[in-house]
């Protein structure tokens, strides 16, 4: 699971106020190279919720990213490419996320998030 797919998920317990961002617990993180693309990145950015990111990123041993993005992206490719490196090529392989107000766990299993709710959570 890349991080781009963490910045959208969120817990949908029945009741939970606090759903976002779910926390990562990393078991195993692997590095999937992926062309970069300047322009798709300045798109993305006003997308992502930074914070969120920049937690993710860390949680998975990346701990590059600034805790503001720069003002000015187009001259700043080494930000660009830190960017690029944690939105896209960091995958969550195994782990789990976790809801911030309930604690719940969501295992991830080759990348892929279980988001299924027990049948007294919906």
């Amino acid at each position: 699971m890349r991080l781009i797919v963490h910045n959208m998920l969120s817990c949908n317990i029945r009741g939970v106020v606090n759903k976002f961002p779910l926390r990562i617990e990393p078991e195993k993180v692997i590095v999937k190279e992926v062309d970069f693309n300047p322009d798709f990145l300045k798109h993305m950015i006003a997308k992502i919720d930074w914070k969120a990111l920049v937690d993710g990123a860390r949680s998975m041993g990346y701990p590059e990213l600034p805790d503001h993005p720069p003002t000015t992206l187009e001259s700043d490719e080494s930000f660009l490419r830190k960017f690029h490196h944690s939105l896209l090529e960091l995958n969550l392989e195994e782990g789990s996320l976790v809801c911030p107000e309930t604690g719940r766990k969501f295992s991830v299993n080759k990348g892929i998030p279980n988001m299924l709710l027990h049948e007294d959570e919906v």
